[in-house]
């Protein structure tokens, strides 16, 4: 990547949502801009689980005003990305349709360990770089990651479903602070976070760290009232809670440095913190700079190196898990990509990689079901994906991942996939081809294959002794033939 390109991640948390801008140089990327705007949608679920016309409006608006900063921009330096509050929302494609079209680009819903991951990542590059034992705690609106990670390596991460949005609707509904109310909400975080108790105990830490959100805010309300800068210590939250009982409402609450917007949410938040410090034993948590949409900006940088992204070093671990037979992989991901370029042979080359790189993932899992099933092992393989814990990807991004691993064979009607999408259609028909050409795990005879398409019609040469030579291949072509006549494509032997 040149140096002076800007990159931008978009962050749709349950409080707030958040646009960093950054210059690239020399490995490094400083921030040239920075929106923050309080949409508070963790508020916005209803019992149901929706999203109130009202929460989405809101997201949407501010979306808007993003994407016009972001005028200009291409799609490879951008990325969206949102939390758990769209995880949770039942009618969150209603939501992102809207959002990505305020917001000018896509929107990945990432897993809360995804999340985990790149809070670690924005934490870690901002850090000094030590080789500590670092824990990373980051409380949100409605989730808090645990992390525990050395140098830019996460080694153990989680994410639990208790954050300070959730908690203050819960406990604190009428923005009252009692004793009584701080005991409940600190019992029921503590039966949350309780199972990350022992896998993040001291012994597998040497410094903690908080990130953004509440820890920012507890921070900076600290620091004001004469604690030690870049600290949070158990005593300071002791001292900070009294503050609150003796406010005994958030309307009535005053204290320098805390931001309108962290008052309706700062008993819930509190209340979460002194149960992480007594389940994890915390004295002392270090304030970190980096947060998840710092993570984000250097994914995105380790997207585009192509060398670096974490993604190919999942699929690796996915395919050893569960017993790929890793030369079958090569060789179908070879003859696919092969197919591929010849299909878009007018595009960029950054794009080209792009989209083999993709479909290399694809081809090297494409058999991960068959320690479940030999005779259904597509279908298996695409559950897998699409219920994975996949570091590095998103859940868009692992389910059209699971298409490509479910459509490599037999009737395509079965995908609910848009097959107006021609790049995804290309890749499959490319798959699909190369699972064919490679049946016998033998490297396939490519000679005068050379794959056209025209509008919605793909066209395959065969040498005139080709049939006749390799018999069983052109009987699977031919049933390949008549699998597409049933979608908006069609499939053609020369």
């Amino acid at each position: 990547m040149q140096n002076g390109t800007l990159l931008a991640a978009v962050d749709l948390g349950s409080n707030s949502f958040r646009l960093e801008v950054g210059r690239y140089d020399s490995g490094q990327i400083h921030r040239t801009d920075y929106l923050k705007e309080t949409v508070r949608q963790g508020n916005g679920l209803d019992e149901a689980r929706n999203l109130t016309p009202e929460a989405m409006q809101r997201g949407w608006d501010c979306l808007a005003r993003f994407g016009e900063r972001l005028a200009g921009f291409r799609k490879t330096q951008v990325r969206a990305v949102a939390t758990q509050t769209l995880r949770e929302a039942r009618n969150r494609d209603t939501f992102l349709a809207g959002a990505q079209q305020a917001l000018g680009f896509p929107i990945d819903v990432i897993s809360g360990r995804e999340e985990a991951r790149l809070i670690y990542q924005g934490v870690a590059h901002l850090l000094p770089q030590s080789d500590e034992r670092r824990l990373v705690v980051d409380i949100g609106g409605r989730s808090t990651e645990l992390i525990l990670g050395r140098q830019y390596d996460a080694r153990a991460v989680e994410s639990l479903r208790v954050g300070s949005v959730a908690w203050s609707m819960h406990y604190f509904a009428e923005g009252q602070f009692t004793e009584a109310a701080f005991n409940r909400a600190q019992v029921a975080a503590k039966a949350v976070l309780e199972e990350a108790a022992t896998a993040f105990s001291p012994a597998h830490w040497d410094v903690a760290y908080g990130s953004s959100g509440t820890i920012g805010a507890v921070g900076d309300v600290l620091t004001a009232a004469g604690w030690p800068e870049g600290e949070v210590k158990r005593e300071g939250l002791d001292w900070l809670l009294k503050q609150l009982l003796a406010a005994r409402s958030a309307d009535r609450l005053r204290m320098d440095n805390l931001k309108d917007d962290r008052r309706p949410v700062i008993g819930g938040g509190l209340s979460v913190l002194l149960a992480v410090f007594d389940l994890l034993q915390i004295g002392t948590l270090h304030a970190a700079q980096g947060a998840l949409r710092h993570g984000v900006l250097y994914d995105l940088l380790d997207r585009e190196q192509g060398a670096t992204d974490i993604r190919s070093g999942t699929v690796q671990r996915l395919a050893s898990k569960f017993g790929v037979d890793e030369a079958q992989g090569r060789r179908v991901a070879q003859v696919a990509c092969q197919l591929l370029r010849q299909l878009r042979a007018g595009d960029s080359k950054d794009e080209l990689a792009r989209m083999e790189r993709k479909l290399t993932w694809a081809a090297h899992l494409h058999e991960i079901g068959c320690r479940i099933s030999h005779s259904d092992y597509h279908k298996h393989g695409a559950y897998i994906l699409d219920n994975a814990d996949a570091a590095g990807f998103s859940q868009p991004e692992l389910h059209r991942l699971s298409l490509l691993v479910l459509g490599q064979r037999g009737k395509l009607r079965k995908l609910e996939a848009d097959f107006e999408d021609a790049v995804f259609v290309q890749q499959l028909v490319s798959l699909r081809l190369a699972v064919i050409l490679c049946h016998a795990r033998l490297d396939p005879d490519l000679r005068g294959l050379q794959l056209r398409c025209e509008d919605h019609e793909i066209r395959l040469p065969l040498r005139g002794d080709w049939a006749a030579r390799f018999p069983q291949s052109a009987h699977l072509l031919r049933e390949e033939v008549a699998a597409w006549q049933k979608t908006p494509w069609a499939l053609v032997l020369d």
